[in-house]
């Protein structure tokens, strides 16, 4: 019998494209990337990455009206993982919920004085986590064209 009509060769030999390689590698990668900073967050400041994701999208413009269902689009969670979100970060104390001046039926998340310095203390360690892991092991004249890479792929999932 030929190889090429061998059951399940088609099948081994699309496993083994380089597209499903390579894809898979992205994926792999950034889901551990994604487990050492959620890791190093829960040990060294009591929060997830997700919590962490929300103190920069409320630190970002100070004063800003944020509501849950812009969390939820922000972050691609549903409205009832977006509330259970919340809930968990009112229980750290690190964010709160306050209702709309300008909307009664609307609730703005904001974040507390002690989220600040949990989301200062998580930077720090984003970052370190970030550069050990993201930024160190890729030679200094690739780096540039692999953020170029991933914002051009991010563009064109947006656009699409």
């Amino acid at each position: 019998m030929d190889t090429a009509d061998r059951p399940g060769d088609e099948a081994a030999r699309a496993a083994d494209s380089p597209l499903v390689h390579d894809f898979g590698l992205l994926i792999k990668t950034a889901t551990r990337l994604e487990q050492r900073i959620d890791s190093a967050l829960r040990r060294e400041c009591g929060i997830s990455h997700t919590m962490f994701e929300v103190l920069i999208r409320l630190s970002r413009r100070p004063g800003e009206e944020v509501t849950q269902r812009v969390l939820a689009d922000d972050l691609t969670l549903t409205s009832s993982g977006v509330t259970r979100l919340i809930d968990r970060m009112e229980e750290a104390a690190v964010a709160r919920r306050v209702p709309s001046p300008e909307d009664r039926r609307s609730v703005l998340v904001e974040v507390t004085d002690h989220g600040r310095s949990v989301f200062l203390r998580a930077a720090e360690v984003h970052a370190q986590v970030v550069e050990r892991y993201f930024v160190t092991p890729v030679p200094p004249g690739d780096y540039p064209r692999m953020t170029g890479s991933l914002s051009r792929i991010h563009q064109a999932l947006r656009d699409d």
